[in-house]
């Protein structure tokens, strides 16, 4: 996952990363900003289809929160994989979920370090809205490469409060990219790489789609 100074370009599209390196700043402010994160990672987890045995991918894991729940979903037998950008959030996760069955590597969205047709599962939350516009096409591209042939998609992204007030706040802390609704490019995107979406919908600030290759 990113974060940090937002750049836009022309039509405020994003044209530029940002990145986390504060991990544990990051994790704090999660568990105080999204109190009701295990609830809905779990529904996140279930809605992918995860299964015990599969093979599944957590792109933009971040400090491996989702990767962790994803693992004991797909236990005994199932693997995950967690990567990220970031160098101290991918250390961040081995320290706290790290396990055999649950590794984590440094890499980007747009060119994953994974074989083609490797995993069965793919997670994305919280990631897609950092990575510039022009850079989106070509990170679902590599989530659609690195399925199996019927594999499953999960991608989930912010979903912009409604209030005046909670907009404003959210503007003041994140910058004017949050508030870009970019859950509105999110079935646009995953159709326009080749996926069949199976289904869409919003838990609390989330909104996800789900999707087949």
């Amino acid at each position: 996952m990113a974060l940090g100074r937002l750049l836009t370009g022309h039509g405020g599209e994003r044209a530029d990363g940002a990145l986390i390196t504060q991990a544990r700043l990051y994790e704090l402010g999660s568990r105080i900003g999204f109190v009701t994160r295990g609830r809905r990672y779990r529904e996140l987890v279930r809605r992918s289809g995860a299964q015990p045995g599969d093979r599944v991918l957590d792109v933009g894991c971040g400090t491996g929160y989702l990767a962790g729940l994803a693992a004991h979903a797909v236990a005994p037998g199932g693997s995950v994989l967690g990567v990220d950008a970031s160098e101290a959030m991918v250390k961040y996760a081995r320290g706290v979920a790290g396990t055999p069955s649950c590794r984590f590597e440094a890499g980007t969205a747009q060119a994953l370090p994974c074989g083609d047709a490797e995993f069965d599962v793919v997670l994305s939350s919280l990631m897609l809205h950092h990575v510039p516009d022009a850079g989106q096409p070509a990170a679902l591209r590599e989530m659609h490469r690195v399925l199996r042939p019927g594999g499953r998609l999960l991608l989930a992204d912010f979903r912009p409060p409604t209030s005046r007030v909670m907009r404003r706040l959210v503007g003041a802390l994140t910058g004017p990219r949050m508030l870009d609704a970019p859950d509105r490019r999110l079935v646009g995107l995953v159709r326009d790489t080749g996926f069949t979406v199976d289904d869409e919908g919003t838990l609390g600030i989330l909104h996800y789609v789900s999707a087949t290759a």
